[in-house]
């Protein structure tokens, strides 16, 4: 067992001092409160939860930076999936390893703890199926292995190009799969995941694109009670085509016609009227939003006060991956809605900080949308992150958070995931070697 004595902790009721903690690899054994450090323990100034990233496509890692020269036309979402699928048909079983290897090792560095993985390139580059169907999910599995993140593995059901049952475009070949390959892959995943600790199997279907209204009531099921993930109303295209498919809305669509609870993740839903937010708020689904890459995208702006105020949950994931940082995930999801509303401190009660709500509301959502708990208390899985504080050592505990999210002086220091230290000194522990494979896949990829 090891203990831990903070200065300044973020408890789940709050901002606390002097807390020690004791824990090991079957989680948080012992929180206390108001006590001075004893003799043995490890001491550090600020602790927190470490945070659930709850979207990610790990093999676009490989073209972070590589889509940012416009085309001859208006670039747009439509535009950019096009180099996305030219990345996707490029990369072999060892690409993708080498790649989620080093996405891993970035998000642990950040302060991410467990990363939900919406897997979705899973056939050889001739759209066959590999003789393990879910050789792909395996080198994920390896890879959050190696790093030491939690996984919550969501394999993703792909078949359609668009509404209504369109045949797939040649691009869109490795994801593809008809029911009876994908529950193959499921059972092959199921297998992966037992060998993985503190592993969580979910499922998703990639979109209403993607997936016929029949197609959804077969795969939805093979999350056995796990996570529910699904991309809807990312963008205005796609809202205006599934009106008219279907006379609706995309989560109009979805509330009319699937059993939304606590255990689906609707990715953006970005493009709501206000009667789908608080349907969806009164749902109990949570929001997967991922700030910097609905930026990177122009997306557009999720309506968060409007769906806080209905008693929505949100949690943030980095999606694309063009950049790995939680503080700027949130930094960006409030500055967006500063910009729509013309405002300051949005996504905070009055008197309150921005910072420590949005990382609240943040760490809670995403817990919830990856299938686990979070929050340093009993019971919980020993998850949780130090701060750097050497840069602002003047600034008030109630001030640390704000100053993470909007400052940037303050780094993360020491990550723990599942009790197992994976990052001291904001490096982790295998940092060159995954540094190297990654270069070396890189090199492969872009000659």
């Amino acid at each position: 067992m090891t203990v831990i004595h903070a200065e300044s902790a973020l408890l789940p009721e709050g901002l606390a001092r002097d807390v020690r903690i004791a824990f090991s690899k079957a989680g948080i054994e012992r929180v206390e409160r108001g006590v001075p450090p004893q003799a043995g323990d490890e001491r550090h100034r600020f602790v927190l939860p470490a945070m659930p990233n709850l979207h990610s496509h790990a093999f676009q890692r490989a073209m972070a930076g590589l889509a940012e020269t416009r085309g001859l036309g208006e670039d747009s979402f439509w535009s950019w999936r096009t180099e996305m699928y030219r990345v996707a048909l490029k990369m072999t079983p060892d690409h993708v390893e080498a790649v989620a290897a080093r996405l891993y090792m970035e998000m642990l560095e950040a302060g991410f703890c467990r990363v939900g993985e919406f897997h979705y390139l899973h056939h050889d580059a001739d759209g066959s199926a590999y003789a393990d169907p879910a050789e792909m999910a395996a080198r994920i599995g390896v890879a959050s292995a190696e790093t030491g993140i939690a996984l919550t593995l969501l394999p993703v059901f792909y078949a359609h190009s668009g509404f209504g049952g369109a045949a797939p475009i040649e691009g869109q070949r490795r994801f593809i799969h008809d029911i009876d390959a994908f529950a193959r892959l499921m059972e092959r995943s199921e297998e992966i995941v037992s060998g993985l600790p503190c592993a969580v199997l979910g499922v998703a279907p990639h979109s209403l694109r993607a997936a016929t209204p029949e197609e959804l009531k077969l795969v939805v099921p093979s999350a056995k009670g796990g996570p529910v993930h699904i991309h809807v109303a990312e963008q205005v295209k796609e809202v205006e085509d599934c009106v008219q498919w279907s006379g609706k809305r995309p989560v109009q669509w979805l509330l009319d016609n699937m059993q939304l609870d606590d255990h689906w993740c609707l990715i953006h839903a970005t493009h709501m009227t206000k009667d789908e937010i608080a349907r969806m708020g009164e749902s109990g689904a949570v929001a997967g939003l991922c700030p910097i890459t609905e930026a990177n995208l122009g997306d557009g702006v999720f309506a968060a006060p409007d769906f806080v105020a209905a008693g929505g949950r949100f949690g943030v994931g980095s999606d694309s991956n063009i950049l790995i940082s939680v503080a700027e995930e949130l930094r960006m999801l409030e500055y967006s809605q500063r910009l729509a509303h013309r405002s300051r401190n949005v996504l905070a009660a009055p008197g309150r900080s921005t910072g420590l709500n949005l990382y609240q509301q943040a760490l809670c959502g995403g817990a919830q949308a990856l299938g686990t708990t979070s929050g340093i208390e009993t019971g919980s899985p020993a998850d949780f992150l130090t701060l750097d504080l050497s840069a602002a050592d003047y600034l008030p505990m109630e001030k640390v958070l704000d100053h993470f999210v909007f400052a940037r002086g303050i780094k993360v220091d020491c990550v723990w995931v599942g009790g197992a230290r994976q990052v001291e000194g904001g490096r982790h522990r295998r940092r060159d070697a995954i540094t190297a494979r990654f270069a070396k896949a890189m090199a492969e990829l872009n000659e």
